[in-house]
């Protein structure tokens, strides 16, 4: 039987039904009874990161980490508040010693990463995606990470197949097709700015483009007419 009162499925429940200032509020008491309570002091500082109070969020994070100064958890809290707070310096100080007891962490890479491309050392962040991208080639924060810091140097065309090799990993990413437009668009190339727009693959703009020109038609509509024959034969 579930015993309702506990504090684990206390906090479950209110975190899932996001009452954020209930679970603050909960956590406090829990932290008048017992100050070095973990479960409490894990959730009261998840719970200020959700209400944007990033300051006292770390505040609780540190006091995590004082009883138990490895947890992970604790410190990718920690780093997301001063990544909000944009202290960049220190979360790279944080992330160089996750990376020291575990140089294939690939959260750690990327947010090194993301902090260095804030800071505009874009070419220190490369080096960053790039190990992470050895560990897993189908990481796709990685590979849109490497985009934009690529797109920093005006290597436009090779951001634009990093972005494609992302979208073709997980094609739910919105922000993907628009990035890969705006690029096309610094190359000077309107249909395939227009077709990445629509969420098309590289490796598809080809024949839509010789379609176009054997049906003697714009890009425009020959995509228009495939998109109304995709309708039809459902």
């Amino acid at each position: 039987m579930i015993d309702l009162l506990d504090p684990t499925n206390v906090i479950t429940r209110m975190f899932n039904s996001e009452n954020y200032d209930q679970l603050y509020n909960y956590c406090k008491d829990l932290l008048k009874k017992d100050p070095t309570d973990m479960l409490a002091l894990q959730n009261i500082s998840l719970s200020l990161i959700y209400l944007k109070n990033y300051e006292e969020a770390l505040v609780y994070c540190d006091k995590v980490l004082e009883i138990k100064p490895s947890d992970t958890y604790a410190l990718k809290n920690k780093i997301f508040a001063l990544e909000s707070l944009k202290q960049y310096d220190d979360v790279l100080k944080l992330c160089e010693g996750i990376l020291l007891t575990n140089p294939k962490d690939t959260w750690a890479l990327n947010t090194m990463g993301i902090s260095l491309n804030e800071l505009d050392r874009h070419k220190d962040a490369l080096q960053y995606y790039d190990t992470s991208l050895v560990i897993d080639p189908n990481d796709v924060t990685a590979l849109m990470n490497k985009a934009i810091s690529l797109s920093h140097f005006g290597n436009y065309q090779d951001a634009i197949n990093y972005y494609d090799l992302a979208q073709r990993i997980d094609s739910s990413l919105r922000e993907i097709p628009l990035a890969k437009s705006k690029l096309f668009e610094k190359l000077n190339m309107t249909d395939e700015a227009f077709l990445a727009a629509q969420g098309v693959l590289n490796k598809d703009m080809a024949k839509i483009k010789s379609d176009a020109k054997e049906n003697k038609c714009s890009v425009f509509h020959q995509f228009c007419d495939d998109e109304f024959q995709n309708l039809d034969s459902k």
